[in-house]
C-alpha cells in the first residue's frame, strides 16, 4: 500500500461514495463508528483532513475493500465477508433533538453536538436529518408554537427555494442567529432576506450570504401525538 496523504480530498469522497452506496445518511452511517459524527459531514465536503481510526473502522464495519479506499484499486465491497446484519437505509429513521432551537449547540460542520432524544421512522421525511420543536409565533400559521418541523440541510446557499421556510444558522457577524424564516431575494445577490410568516412580525432581516453557516430546508411539519 502506498503511504497515505490523509490530507488528500479523495478520501472524503471515497467515504461519501461508501455511504450513498448503502444508502444511508451521514447520521445514520457514522453513528455505529465514531462519537464524533459532527465532523463527518466536514470530511466528506473536504472541510477537514480524514483520519486512518475512521477509514479503518469504516473498511471494517461496512466490509470495504482496503485496496479500494485507500488505492483506488479494485472493488469497492469485500463481497467474500459481507455482514447481512447491517441496518437497511432509513431503518432507524430520523433523530429528534428536544431543544429550543436558540439554544442548540451546533458542531462546526456535523448537525448537533448532543445526542438525539429517540428517532422517528416516517416515510415522507426520513429524508431529513432532524426533527426539532419550534417555539414562538413568527411563524405562524404556517408553523405553530409546539410543532415539529423536519429540516434537511443544503450545500449550496446560491440555490434557494425563495418564499419556503429555512432553518438559519449564522456566525457571530450576524449575532449567532439561528432562526425559522421564509427566504425571500434581495436586489443584492451577496445577500437574503429573512421574513416571518406571521403579519404581526414586521419588518425583514437582511443576511449577508457569507455569514451564514448551516441552512436547512423545512421540508414539513408534524404534530408530536404523530411521533
Amino acid at each position: 500500500m502506498k503511504e497515505l496523504d490523509l490530507q488528500s480530498n479523495k478520501f472524503g469522497e471515497r467515504l461519501r461514495k461508501v455511504r450513498e452506496a448503502k444508502g444511508m445518511r451521514v447520521v445514520d452511517f457514522y453513528t455505529p463508528i465514531t462519537r464524533h459524527v459532527s465532523n463527518c459531514s466536514a470530511i466528506e465536503h473536504f472541510k477537514r483532513p480524514v483520519g486512518k481510526r475512521l477509514l479503518d473502522d469504516v473498511i471494517s464495519h461496512y466490509h470495504v475493500n482496503p485496496a479500494w479506499m485507500y488505492d483506488g484499486e479494485g472493488e469497492m465491497f469485500d463481497e467474500t465477508n459481507v455482514d447481512e446484519s447491517v441496518p437497511a437505509p432509513y431503518e432507524r429513521g430520523v433523530p429528534f433533538f428536544n431543544v429550543n432551537m436558540s439554544e442548540i449547540a451546533f458542531g462546526e460542520y456535523g448537525l448537533f453536538n448532543d445526542a438525539p432524544e429517540y428517532y422517528v421512522n416516517y416515510r415522507p421525511f426520513n429524508d431529513c436529518d432532524a426533527y426539532l420543536p419550534i417555539y414562538g409565533d413568527s411563524m405562524y400559521p404556517r408553523y405553530a408554537s409546539g410543532e415539529i418541523i423536519a429540516v434537511r440541510e443544503i450545500q449550496n446557499f446560491n440555490v434557494i427555494q425563495w418564499g419556503e421556510a429555512y432553518l438559519v444558522i449564522a456566525d457571530d457577524l450576524a449575532n449567532n442567529m439561528t432562526t425559522v424564516k421564509l427566504l425571500f431575494e434581495h436586489p443584492d445577490e451577496k445577500k437574503i432576506v429573512l421574513r416571518s410568516s406571521n403579519p404581526n412580525f414586521k419588518g425583514d432581516t437582511v443576511v449577508d450570504r457569507s455569514c451564514i453557516k448551516r441552512m436547512f430546508l423545512v421540508k414539513g411539519k408534524v404534530t408530536r401525538n404523530q411521533l
